[in-house]
């Protein structure tokens, strides 16, 4: 019996390969703590807190790869079933790298071999946080609505913008219907 090997499939453009993103990480971890030490002659060995490195200012900035990885994690992420019909996808997505940046001098890679799994995750919660935004946003603007009467919203002029008050009527009903669920 012969047994073919089939062909290796090519990973798309989404693919993240762990380990040279792990490489790429540990490798700037070490850009960033050479730079320190290269500003203010210090060993890092001999600090007492050599997190200090971390929260300095005049970091190196994030390589090009680094940041695309963190970019394909949040669009692959976006079309999940739990976040795919949102509006402000965008948003998300934008939320999500912002706080990759903020917190990749928090990964360690002697604790985790995972960069992949620790930048979902804050991906993840991000694209969480940014759900929540709008939905208070959203009972914000029904709120107004409900107070401030339709005339904040909807016009009683007749004929606006080639349409008909009875349109803008049908509309101010199914608001209505839906506040009062």
């Amino acid at each position: 019996m012969f047994i073919s090997k089939m062909p290796k499939r090519k990973r798309s453009e989404h693919y993240v390969n762990n380990k040279e993103f792990l490489a790429a990480l540990i490798e700037y971890r070490t850009n960033v703590e050479i730079s320190y030490m290269k500003e203010f002659n210090e060993d890092l060995t001999l600090l007492p807190n050599p997190e200090r490195a971390k929260r300095w200012e005049g970091k190196p900035p994030i390589p090009r790869y680094i940041g695309e990885c963190f970019l394909k994690i949040a669009n692959h992420l976006s079309f999940k079933p739990n976040f795919v019909n949102y509006m402000f996808k965008e948003d998300m997505i934008s939320d999500g790298i912002e706080n990759c940046v903020q917190y990749i001098h928090n990964f360690n890679p002697e604790k985790s071999q995972n960069p992949f799994a620790y930048f979902t995750q804050i991906i993840n919660y991000a694209f969480l946080r940014r759900i929540q935004k709008e939905k208070k946003q959203m009972e914000i603007k029904a709120r107004i609505i409900e107070k401030g009467g339709y005339e904040v919203v909807f016009s009683e002029d007749g004929d606006i913008d080639g349409q008909t008050t009875s349109e803008y009527n049908s509309i101010k009903e199914s608001i209505t219907a839906k506040l009062r669920n």
